[in-house]
């Protein structure tokens, strides 16, 4: 890394409705990884940067929190968007450290950039103050009336497609999102970080950018992303699975008088709770010891015991948060996990989808690789009885390294 200190800002505060999809695109796996995992890693594991800085929308930040942890991928915040996307790169810029002297800024649903196209930008802006990824178009242009009636062809020699990232100066672009926070003066709002640049008066610079370095935004996009990865040497979901591990995990706690009983991070509204030196979250605890065991790093006892103060009262989801991210540095992802809770009262069918969806984000993967289920004994042993609850989980692992 240079002298300078450099600064990524990756917007992903979308909703990807072209996509078609009930939620952010940038959350849904390809080949087994989250969009936004990809988008990050491509600069984490550039080493041409400083400081990472992410741009989420209000109701996704705790689940790309989640993922990214998952995964080991270091940032310094994860901001809140704006109304459009000039607000939002305006709020990643300014969560910036006020050190950066240089910021590239790029799209979430860009997980294909590569080290090359990263680097150009970066060169270009340190000696112009500007670097815009860009490709020739391969078809030819027309600009039609509101008839749909062509009025010229511009020349495709002089047309670019711009991508991202777009580099800047970071005093540069620190302005001229001052300058133009509520628009220019024609009120006119920035669709990307060159207009901005362009309003100023500087000159954009483009490099070379990428034609693998496509926006992910239809069903389609993510089939070809799909295939662009395999050609790279990425393993196939199949080939993936043949290099399965799995771990199996049990617990046990009491319950008793005082206590809350939270269970996969949910409160449950009950008279009783379970006992234990952390909040005794027994099916988080059984997680834990089935993703420990798919890894073979052991048991929840070694990594957090309980004669250990610090883990007094401790939140078991953060517990979990800990052990993906020793299991991420091994080389693993969770492909899928089962959890049984064995509870004769209270019944928890009305907690169940809750119950998924925290798994789900502590284990950065789709709520859809995730199965909670209970059940009674039939009034039998000491669940039956009341005394306790117990759970059982199996977990599915696969390596990174082979992909």
């Amino acid at each position: 890394m240079g002298a300078l200190h450099q600064s990524a800002v990756i917007v992903a505060a979308g909703r990807g409705s072209r996509m078609g999809l009930e939620r952010n695109k940038v959350l849904y796996p390809v080949l087994g990884v989250p969009v936004i995992v990809r988008t990050a890693q491509a600069f984490a594991q550039s080493g041409l940067f400083d400081e990472i800085v992410i741009v989420a929308s209000a109701c996704d930040m705790e689940e790309m929190r989640a993922m990214l942890l998952s995964a080991g991928v270091p940032v310094r915040a994860i901001v809140e968007g704006g109304r459009d996307r000039q607000e939002s790169v305006s709020r990643g810029v300014a969560a910036c450290s006020a050190e950066a002297e240089i910021i590239a800024i790029h799209d979430g649903a860009r997980p294909l950039v590569t080290r090359e196209v990263i680097a150009a930008t970066i060169d270009s802006a340190r000696q112009y103050g500007t670097g815009v990824a860009a490709v020739m178009l391969k078809d030819t242009v027309k600009r039609v009336d509101e008839r749909g009636v062509v009025v010229d062809t511009p020349m495709r020699d002089t047309l670019r497609a711009v991508q991202t990232p777009q580099t800047f100066a970071a005093s540069l672009i620190r302005a001229a999102h001052a300058r133009y926070a509520d628009g220019n003066e024609r009120g006119e709002r920035a669709t990307d970080d060159a207009m901005l640049a362009e309003w100023m008066g500087e000159a954009v610079r483009l490099t070379p950018g990428d034609a693998e370095n496509i926006k992910l935004t239809t069903p389609e996009d993510m089939l070809l992303a799909q295939q662009v990865l395999l050609r790279r040497g990425e393993k196939s979901e199949e080939e993936k699975r043949m290099m399965m591990r799995i771990g199996h995990g049990y617990d046990v706690h009491r319950l008793v008088e005082g206590r809350d009983l939270i269970l996969c991070g949910v409160n449950v509204p009950y008279t009783l709770g379970l006992l234990g030196h952390s909040d005794a979250d027994v099916a988080y605890h059984a997680l834990t010891d089935a993703i420990l065991g798919a890894a073979a790093m052991g048991d929840i006892g070694r990594h957090f015991p309980d004669s250990d103060p610090q883990y007094k009262g401790a939140d078991s989801g953060k517990l979990l948060d800990h052990v993906m991210a020793l299991v991420h540095e091994r080389g693993y992802a969770v492909s899928n996990v089962d959890v049984t809770i064995i509870c004769q009262r209270p019944k928890l069918k009305d907690y169940i989808e809750q119950m998924r969806g925290n798994v789900a984000r502590h284990l950065g993967v789709d709520v859809d690789c995730v199965n909670v289920k209970a059940t009674t004994t039939e009034k039998l042993g000491f669940e039956g009885e009341g005394l306790g609850i117990s759970a059982h989980a199996v977990a599915c692992i696969y390596s990174l390294r082979h992909g």
